[in-house]
């Protein structure tokens, strides 16, 4: 729709937004910026969209418009512009927080969020709004979230476009990948007892040693309570902590090559002399997993756009602002400085995930840390560490959350992925597989390592191994590496994980099938329908092993093994991950197994996995 109908409309929206109130009082984002001005609307409305009542932005040495368009904004009632006077020797970061702490309008927020230009907020609770997600907060007795970031990449993206940010890079680091695990904390503001933050707020010095810091009671991104050292210090998230299922806060750091260079010609608000190098590329340019959670907000996001570019100053300001930018970068793209940030770039991009570098903080002082902690914080470093960990958060954040992503059908990697090396077998770090603890710990070598480590102890004397659920057969080809004489069958019903496995045998030189068989036919029982192709008869009579490994027990649980001619069959294993998992192993099998001959080796379940030999 337009002309005055379209405008009728977008004046109501806006006239509704900056009139807008929430039930937790005023919530407020606090932000700094420099030249902003060709992505400013797009993150303001984003914001408007998910729910804050009240936008304050600091400015600095602009000269794209962003001033101008942030004045325009505060004369619609939208948000609030401040110049960022620098006092000399303090850097734009802390010079703006400094004034945003003794602001009446930060001080008379309800709630409050400091966060960047290139980070928007991703509301991930089934709301899909700030309000819901701080009735939740609210109600668990909360008066803080600590939101950890998401690192988004350039999605492989080159050349400069208009489309907007949330919708141009959909790719992001794996949820796991600790480099990317910074925090925004959104929390109960009051400017007698904290000091702002670019990460986290800081509780005075004066109430260190009150009753203060016991009121404190933080959650994560997933509403789960925070561990006690955060109230008094930190600005990363830890495993343990670590949460998206309520928010996110994606991070833009990169954009595309050429939103980078556009970066590049006017600095940063921190005054970073070598932020933007390929090594910093490297680090933010992480597109492993597709995460499209903040297209939630798209439609509102868009609607609110689409209202403020009918006022006709912003559009003037919004329109000038991008044929400013992409006139310069018309210029510099006949340079040879743009060809070879751009070859530098796309090198970069090439650098696996395993081997970016992030530069260490600053090293601990131990007598200094002691110093500074208050009476109240050694009391809470001085209980027992049971008492002052979390469980870990049930989900996807579990210890134990599973190995394989429940997608049946298209699971290769496309060629993108890294191939990292897990007992010298390299496997692809391809987050589409493998879910996001199994993912860590094959990006650090560690995948299914009990297992590989052990797997020859438990085929000693055998030669001939049927191995049931292989997944993507990474222990059966551990074995066949160090075991020349070993002949493998390894089955799964996944046809995608299967298919994947192929590759990986490709990749690691272990294609004889005289010694490597993967199939994904079916195991067919007694009382199903016949299939002498596929069922578990025609592997034990046309394969003829000596030793069955059960990878995954839900493929032939105990009342189905019980139907199996297991005669040939000279040892059982069975896999485990806790000792509460052999327990439960113990009873379901023990019978079966001892009906057929079989009984447990005990001393073996010390190497992670049940052995049950022939008497």
């Amino acid at each position: 729709m337009t002309g005055p109908a379209a405008k009728t409309d977008a004046s109501a929206l806006l006239r509704a937004l900056a009139a807008r109130e929430s039930p937790h009082g005023r919530v407020m984002a606090v932000s700094m910026m420099k030249d902003e001005a060709p992505f400013l609307l797009e993150w303001f409305a984003h914001h408007l969209a998910v729910g804050f009542t009240d936008i304050l932005v600091y400015t600095n040495d602009c000269s794209d418009g962003t001033v101008e368009m942030l004045q325009r904004l505060e004369a619609l009632g939208l948000g609030y512009h401040r110049p960022n006077n620098i006092r000399e020797g303090i850097k734009p970061q802390p010079s703006a927080l400094n004034h945003a702490q003794i602001e009446p309008l930060v001080g008379q927020a309800d709630w409050v969020l400091v966060f960047d230009a290139d980070e928007f907020l991703s509301i991930n609770h089934p709301s899909g709004t700030l309000d819901g997600m701080l009735d939740d907060a609210v109600a668990r007795g909360a008066n803080g979230i600590v939101i950890t970031w998401r690192i988004f990449g350039s999605s492989g993206i080159i050349d400069w476009s208009r489309a907007p940010v949330t919708e141009q890079y959909t790719h992001a680091a794996p949820p796991l990948w600790n480099k990317g695990w910074g925090v925004k904390t959104l929390f109960r503001f009051d400017p007698a007892y904290w000091k702002l933050g670019i990460h986290r707020p800081t509780i005075k010095n004066k109430h260190l040693d009150t009753d203060f810091p016991q009121t404190v009671k933080w959650l994560n991104g997933s509403g789960q309570p925070m561990e006690e050292y955060f109230t008094f210090r930190g600005w990363r998230s830890i495993r343990r902590t670590l949460g998206y299922d309520w928010a996110q806060m994606n991070h833009y750091a990169v954009k595309s090559v050429d939103s980078y260079a556009v970066r590049k010609f006017r600095g940063n608000v921190n005054n970073k002399a070598d932020k933007y190098n390929s090594d910093y590329w490297a680090l933010q340019d992480r597109n492993e997993v597709e995460d499209r959670a903040i297209l939630r907000h798209a439609p509102r996001r868009a609607e609110i756009m689409a209202a403020l570019m009918e006022d006709p100053v912003l559009n003037r300001l919004h329109f000038a602002a991008l044929e400013r930018v992409e006139a310069r970068l018309a210029d510099y793209r006949k340079t040879e400085a743009y060809q070879a940030l751009r070859d530098g770039l796309v090198a970069a991009s090439a650098v696996p995930i395993t081997q970016v570098e992030a530069k260490p903080p600053k090293a601990r002082d131990p007598a200094k840390i002691a110093e500074l902690m208050s009476r109240v914080e050694k009391k809470v470093a001085e209980k027992p560490v049971s008492e002052r960990r979390n469980t870990p958060v049930e989900g996807w954040n579990a210890e134990d959350d599973g190995t394989y992503l429940g997608v049946a059908d298209d699971l290769a990697p496309d060629g993108t992925c890294d191939w990292v090396s897990n007992h010298d077998i390299e496997l692809p770090a391809d987050a589409r597989v493998f879910t996001p603890v199994a993912l860590n710990a094959l990006l650090k070598g560690r995948f299914d390592r009990r297992n590989a480590r052990n797997i020859e102890g438990y085929l000693e004397g055998c030669n001939r191994l049927l191995d049931i659920g292989c997944g993507i057969g990474f222990v059966a080809m551990r074995a066949i590496a160090r075991r020349r004489d070993l002949v493998v069958m390894a089955q799964d019903r996944r046809g995608g994980l299967i298919d994947l496995a192929k590759r990986i045998a490709a990749r690691n030189n272990l294609t004889d099938t005289s010694r490597l068989k993967l199939s994904d036919g079916k195991l067919v029982f007694a009382n199903e329908p016949d299939d002498m192709a596929s069922g578990l008869a025609a592997y034990l009579r046309d394969f003829r092993p000596d030793v069955l490994r059960l990878s995954e027990t839900t493929h032939l649980p105990p009342a189905r093994l019980a139907t199996c001619d297991l005669a040939g069959i000279r040892r059982v294993i069975l896999p485990f991950d806790r000792d509460a998992d052999a327990e439960n192993l113990r009873r379901s099998y023990n019978k079966v197994l001892a009906g057929k001959g079989l009984v447990e080796v005990v001393e073996r379940a010390a190497s992670g996995s049940l052995q049950f030999d022939r008497r």
